[in-house]
């Protein structure tokens, strides 16, 4: 069984910038209490070699119990929903690269949870071959929403693809994006970097199933480098796999074509 406790709670991107008049933290009669006969979501993440599965994030919410703040905007005191959360640590299954963790659909308790969204995904198992001084970053994130409120990252940002069992499949290219920073202390971070957002986000209330494949291509690295200082004229310079070097001002990452051109020439020459 995956291991579970209960996390600290991100709220969903609507509320924060509220001040809140009562806590995140749950009483004993509004505890999670989650019931997997009344039906559940299996994620399942496929790793590639030299990534790791991150913990998932699990939100629940509840129409009933419900929270007091007051807005920013008028001081005026507001209620909302409640949220709850569970982080779960996928198990890996048997002689596989595969890692899963069943998730209630139905959160229980006196509150009557019902499953909000979930956070999962990818990230770097060991950064420090980049260096004693890398830690991970960013990228490798998939967010799926089961009702009509939005994520602590957002909104959908992705169209779901469900078979007729429920299934939804993503599968993405990642490449590896080494970051070099000056400004504000120098610092290093290695990040995973696609066509798409950091987070991948979707809104898919049936879906039962939830396949991620990141295929991820190590042998192509980006590395950026911000200038020293700030003056006019300095900017961040991209160094491909390929020698090549440019800012990408508009963009302020990797160009995903550029990666992809340069490793599908390289494949084919081989």
């Amino acid at each position: 069984m995956p291991r579970l406790k209960q996390m600290s709670l991100p709220m969903p991107a609507a509320t924060l910038a509220l001040l809140l008049l009562s806590g995140c933290h749950l009483t004993r009669n509004q505890a999670l209490s989650p019931k997997p006969e009344a039906g559940t979501v299996k994620v399942t993440v496929k790793v590639p070699e030299e990534l790791a599965a991150k913990n998932m994030q699990v939100i629940y919410r509840s129409t009933k119990c419900t929270t007091t703040y007051r807005s920013t905007l008028d001081w005026e005191k507001r209620t909302r929903d409640s949220y709850a959360g569970l982080e779960l640590q996928p198990v890996r299954r048997p002689g596989t690269n595969v890692y899963e963790a069943t998730v209630a659909v139905n959160g229980g308790g006196a509150c009557r949870w019902k499953l909000s969204n979930v956070t999962f995904g990818v990230k770097y198992g060991d950064p420090s071959r980049f260096g004693d001084d890398v830690r991970f970053g960013m990228g490798g994130n998939v967010v799926a929403m089961f009702d009509e409120t939005d994520s602590a990252h957002g909104g959908p940002n992705a169209e779901p693809i469900l078979s007729a069992e429920g299934v939804l499949s993503v599968k993405q290219d990642y490449y590896p994006w080494l970051m070099e920073w000056f400004i504000g202390g120098h610092r290093k971070t290695i990040n995973l970097t696609t066509d798409a957002d950091i987070y991948i986000k979707y809104r898919a209330p049936n879906a039962r199933a939830i396949h991620f494949e990141p295929i991820f291509h190590p042998g192509f690295l980006t590395l950026s480098v911000q200038p020293k200082m700030k003056r006019e004229g300095s900017e961040t310079i991209f160094y491909y796999p390929d020698g090549s070097s440019r800012p990408e001002p508009y963009l302020d990452k990797p160009r995903f074509k550029t990666l992809q051109d340069i490793r599908m020439a390289t494949e084919a020459s081989h």
